[in-house]
């Protein structure tokens, strides 16, 4: 029996360093793969030594790929330990390997964000914003190394969770383990989803108007009334908080009736729609021109 081809700790701190450049390929098609593929190659060239192998296990790697950059190092985790029992013999085959990257990017891409971007990185700039206020230079130094520390040490620690993980994932592939996590991370998907839609789509329907009705005096701010000066802007706040309106015609628009029926329809429907087109094998760049092209003959004909 052939020695056992394992990933040295060398190897892994290369790829660990290489997926700090994630993005530094990333494009309108498959977004993060260039950098995906560049930063396993330390581990594929230790784990195959063929040129045709290496070959295809790079052609595998540059498919589809995005999630938070952060937290994309427990998926290089994992793919590594698969890539690793696949050198070594192992029944993984492509779709598997793929099938993971797919199922723990979507979830993990909805927490990237509210942990580093919404809570460290606001905590970390305040902190060294407050000192450079001040007059220190330590606070551009304090930002640009605990930043670094904090990023770079989730990425490592991370990335060998995931790799310590995978390997034992590997040693039951007929128990359904690597099933039950894709399954398990889908069903996270599915929750993350209409968040970020919500946040993301923006999708506004205000130009088209539905009706306007003309108000009856009293529920609006009867403006040539009010004093002038900052005592009549005063006193139109005042006005406004106690309900009344801006102007005597309340206007009601498509958007208006879409957001009490359901906010996010359309956003929503716009989603499922480029869902489709991706699952009939549209190019993502046609998806985005097509789009760009709607939303443009839309605004010209005054309906968004």
């Amino acid at each position: 029996m052939a020695d056992q081809i394992k990933l040295s700790k060398s190897d892994r701190v290369h790829v660990w360093w290489r997926s700090t450049f994630l993005q530094g390929s990333w494009n309108y098609e498959r977004m993060q793969n260039g950098g995906w593929a560049y930063s396993l190659i330390p581990a594929l060239k230790k784990l195959y030594t063929t040129k045709e192998d290496r070959a295809a296990a790079l052609k595998r790697h540059m498919e589809f790929f995005n999630t938070h950059p952060y937290v994309a190092s427990p998926i290089i985790g994992v793919t590594m330990a698969l890539e690793e029992e696949r050198s070594n013999g192992a029944p993984i085959d492509d779709v598997t390997i793929q099938g993971v990257k797919v199922g723990m990017m979507g979830p993990l891409a909805g927490v990237g964000d509210p942990v580093f971007w919404f809570t460290a990185k606001p905590i970390i700039g305040a902190l060294a914003a407050s000192l450079a206020m001040g007059g220190s230079i330590m606070g551009p130094i304090l930002y640009f190394v605990v930043w670094n520390v904090i990023r770079m040490a989730f990425m490592w620690y991370t990335q060998e969770l995931g790799y310590k993980a995978g390997s034992a994932i590997t040693d039951d592939l007929s128990g359904g383990i690597l099933q039950d996590i894709t399954k398990g991370a889908s069903i996270l998907g599915m929750f993350i989803l209409p968040a970020l839609i919500e946040r993301w789509v923006n999708v506004d329907f205000s130009p088209v108007k539905v009706s306007s009705i003309k108000q009856a005096k009293g529920a609006y701010i009867d403006w040539n009334s009010l004093p002038a000066g900052a005592k009549g802007v005063k006193e139109a706040l005042v006005q406004q908080k106690a309900g009344l309106s801006l102007d005597k015609y309340k206007v009601t628009t498509l958007q208006d009736n879409l957001n009490q029926l359901i906010p996010g329809l359309a956003a929503l429907i716009i989603t499922f729609l480029c869902m489709w087109l991706l699952k009939k094998k549209v190019s993502p760049i046609i998806i985005i021109f097509g789009l760009f092209a709607f939303g443009v003959i839309m605004h010209v004909l005054g309906v968004m």
